[in-house]
């Protein structure tokens, strides 16, 4: 895929394998660094000619070594590792950075960057104790590699980078700075986390779906009618409905459990919050530090990503109740008093613990997913000397909603394999809308004649779930989503 001077598609660019540089957009690059060097004068530039922290009153030279020191003295993180996909991802936000105009970057830099991502090259980057009020640690880690210092990944082998790289990297004036500053990580994992925020959306309308059928709840409560004026619940109800048609009620069920009516709004909740989320994902700012703006060097905050921390604290918030609303619904399916089938669906209940067992491994998920709703952008630590005073720790909110998800997908897919067993022993096919749904579970994890250990089922059946080959069978149609990335 060639990069131009309009626009660079990170989704493509990420799926394209191969990357090339347009020439039209190197000689920009170019052009503009001529501009950049020119501006740099005998004033302080942070980071250029200045120390960073605490110590940015202190002059430096504009120099390779002090760029160097600026990448090599601040990598004092240690695993757990980002996985090589989720450093890809983190080196192509970093690309799309280093493409715009304010970070001055040289096209010989972009050019470096650009071949070690078609080179697969994969520093280890690590995913936690970042106490900085950007994310210096972690991008000290990333991309001191370039100097052939520090630890890169080969098949998920820590390996010296000094090993792997033919030909380090003499960062110029500015090149080390601009590259650890800046968001990227929260961005990066924010952008993963909110595909399979979308693909929890989709599996949770199926299963709240199913719930109402096998348990043959009354209709009319999910008529779109009843969403008023609030058109992403309307949306909710419609798909629900449509799922839902011709699905046949139980005459004695004159009202269902809550967990069964309010799936809709619980669903509809997590549909907004992930759109705000999405919407602050889509912005774009300038992230570098100082950028380089109408010919002079200007301090940003573009490293204080508060807001993309809090929306990910407020969507981990919304998939906990949505965890919630899902056990409770997978506890109902297997009570006989509310599905009027065999008591924990078993073929032979007392003799055979049925699936009642999932429930179990459902209520653990929950139990550690409802710890993740503790706000992780909240809670400020002075550092440097009181010269850094506060942080978002947007990275840390990434990662407990990446966590959160993967709770997730263990509770859907222990609900899911709930429904498709009550489907089974009640017999029938089920309403037209969800029979595809009833016969690809079956295939995935067969019905449970006798007790047989499904913790591996889980395992496989929310690995497909959460995969980009799987298509839901809501929404059928719709095209792959990829993260969203501003520019």
């Amino acid at each position: 895929m060639k990069l131009s001077t309009k626009d660079f598609p990170l989704a493509s660019a990420f799926e394209a394998g191969f990357l090339e540089i347009d020439p039209a957009l190197l000689a920009e690059l170019g052009e503009n660094r001529t501009c950049v060097l020119a501006a740099l004068t005998d004033r302080p530039v942070y980071g250029v000619n200045t120390g960073m922290g605490r110590l940015a009153g202190i002059a430096a030279p504009a120099s390779s070594a002090h760029q160097r020191n600026l990448l090599i003295g601040r990598a004092v993180g240690g695993p757990p590792w980002l996985s090589a996909d989720e450093v890809r991802w983190l080196m192509l936000v970093r690309l799309r950075d280093l493409l715009a105009p304010e970070a001055g970057a040289s096209p010989e830099l972009v050019t470096f960057l650009v071949d070690r991502l078609n080179e697969g090259f994969t520093p280890a980057v690590p995913r936690t104790g970042l106490g900085s009020a950007g994310e210096i640690i972690p991008l000290a880690h990333a991309f001191q590699t370039f100097l052939g210092v520090g630890t890169v990944l080969v098949d998920g082998v820590e390996t010296p980078a000094a090993e792997v790289l033919a030909e380090p990297y003499e960062p110029g004036p500015k090149e080390a700075a601009t590259l650890i500053q800046g968001s990227p990580v929260a961005e990066t994992l924010a952008a993963l986390a909110l595909t399979e925020v979308r693909r929890l959306v989709d599996l949770q309308t199926l299963a709240a779906a199913i719930a109402i059928d096998v348990l043959g709840a009354p209709q009319a409560v999910y008529r779109p009618s009843l969403a008023g004026d609030d058109q992403v619940l309307r949306s909710v109800l419609r798909e629900v409905s449509g799922l839902i048609q011709g699905a046949a009620e139980r005459p004695e069920v004159v009202q269902a459990p809550v967990s069964v009516r309010v799936a809709p709004r619980a669903l509809a909740h997590l549909t907004r919050v992930a759109g705000e989320l999405e919407e602050v994902l889509r912005r774009s700012v300038p992230t570098d530090s100082p950028v380089f703006l109408d010919g002079e060097f200007v301090s940003t905050t573009g490293f204080h990503a508060v807001e993309l921390g809090l929306r990910m604290d407020a969507v981990t918030a919304a998939l906990v109740h949505l965890g919630e609303v899902s056990v409770q619904r997978t506890h109902r399916l297997l009570d006989e008093r509310f599905s009027g089938l065999p008591a924990q669906l078993a073929v032979d209940p007392g003799p055979q613990a049925g699936l009642v067992p999932l429930h179990k491994r459902a209520v653990g998920e929950l139990h550690a997913l409802r710890r993740l709703a503790t706000p992780a952008t909240l809670g400020s630590v002075d550092t440097s000397g009181g010269q850094e005073d506060v942080q978002a720790f947007a990275w840390a909110a990434a990662n407990q909603l990446r966590d959160a998800c993967a709770r997730m997908f263990a509770i859907t897919a222990g609900e899911l394999i709930t429904g498709s067993q009550a489907r089974w022993l009640a017999d029938g096919e089920g309403p037209p809308g969800l029979r595809a749904a009833y016969e690809w579970l079956r295939t995935v994890v067969p019905p449970v004649a006798e007790d047989r250990s499904l913790g591996p089922e889980v395992t496989a059946l929310a690995a497909v779930m959460n995969s980009d080959s799987f298509r839901p069978f809501r929404r059928a149609t719709r095209p792959r989503e990829m993260p969203p990335f501003a520019r």
